[in-house]
């Protein structure tokens, strides 16, 4: 194991299993551009009858699924309402300006959640001097905040208010499995609050690409129309998704092992001196800790881990994040735990 690398940058880099390859190998398929592919097809219906609604749209990335959905549900000039530390600020390349003209008005609040009284606040009032409120977004789990759930109760109350101010509600839903694993709630439980709903197959279920959005027919008309417009129709897609299908089928259930890991892995760092982490805090695969000052920037430990063969990414100058995964077994997690000691204690040595 020591002479493994122990890859916990994300759970985007899990490969796909000998079981996933052969369903790829036999996937019947079509051209989806023509919207004929049979396991693509196949596909949509089950994440639609998964997330109780009315249809769903395959689409290569999740980037593509928030985006798509954005635009499909707002004007140029219309205003989404979401965390400030939502995906969608961060990690999607000022997608909604560029391709929506939307503005996004962020929301605080621990761990990735806010209310409604923030709703209340940040929600606009019908002007001509103001971008029209039009569509609030919440993400599930919260990935800078640690891989959080929101409680359902605080879900319930911030949609319900949204729906009161006349808002369409997005769920980020990119780990929305790790969510339910960690609840033992539906994926239709969460979604139907929702008008649209985005997962994603190339995380937790260790597919090699993919995501979807589902939502009612005619959004998802917009949704699919907008796919095409931003380049992300493929042809025969069924190939993806039969590695979807699969990993519904055979890794929905097991992400509550990469929980445990997490778990496992928190419980390691919490006893490693200059590194700090609430274990208690870790609710599904996604662990984030601070290195002291004493230890270096988040980006130098890293590096040092790098050097021992643990891959983790730097979160924030002082935040260091690693993700549990399918490739990612109890035995490698141990093996990291001391890896990280062993980068800590180098530097508390001066070597």
């Amino acid at each position: 194991m020591a002479d493994r690398i122990i890859d916990l940058r994300s759970d985007t880099v899990t490969r796909p299993t000998p079981g996933m390859r052969q369903a790829m190998a036999n996937a019947v398929v079509g051209d989806d551009v023509l919207g004929d592919d049979p396991t693509v097809l196949a596909l949509q219906e089950r994440v639609a009858q998964l997330m109780g609604k009315e249809a769903a749209c395959f689409v290569p990335t999740g980037t593509m699924a928030n985006q798509t959905a954005i635009r499909a549900q707002t004007e140029p000039g219309d205003e989404v309402i979401g965390h400030e530390d939502s995906h969608i600020i961060h990690y999607e390349t000022g997608s909604p300006a560029a391709l929506s003209g939307v503005m996004i008005r962020p929301a605080r609040g621990p761990r990735g959640m806010y209310d409604v009284d923030q709703l209340d606040d940040l929600y606009r009032t019908p002007s001509i001097h103001a971008p029209n409120s039009r569509l609030v977004l919440i993400e599930n789990t919260q990935n800078r905040g640690g891989g959080a759930v929101w409680p359902m109760e605080q879900i319930q109350r911030v949609t319900a208010r949204a729906k009161e101010l006349g808002l369409r509600r997005h769920l980020d839903g990119a780990r929305v499995w790790n969510a339910c694993i960690a609840t033992g709630l539906k994926p239709s439980d969460y979604a139907r609050h929702f008008d649209t709903v985005s997962c994603c197959f190339s995380k937790g279920l260790g597919s090699p690409a993919g995501s979807a959005v589902a939502g009612d027919k005619p959004t998802i008309a917009r949704v699919a129309r907008f796919r095409k417009m931003f380049g992300g129709t493929m042809r025969q897609s069924g190939v993806l998704a039969a590695a979807a299908m699969y990993a519904l089928d055979n890794h929905f259930e097991r992400l509550a092992e990469d929980h445990r890991n997490a778990k496992r892995l928190a419980a390691g760092i919490a006893d490693v001196p200059g590194l700090s982490i609430d274990p208690v805090g870790v609710e599904t695969n996604m662990v984030f800790f601070i290195v002291d000052p004493s230890l270096g920037t988040a980006a130098e430990f890293c590096a040092r881990l790098k050097g021992l063969g643990v891959l983790m990414l730097p979160n924030a100058p002082r935040r260091v994040r690693a993700v549990c995964h399918l490739d990612a077994t109890g035995e490698a997690i141990d093996a990291a735990v001391k890896k990280v000691a062993e980068a800590a204690k180098a530097v508390a040595v001066g070597v």
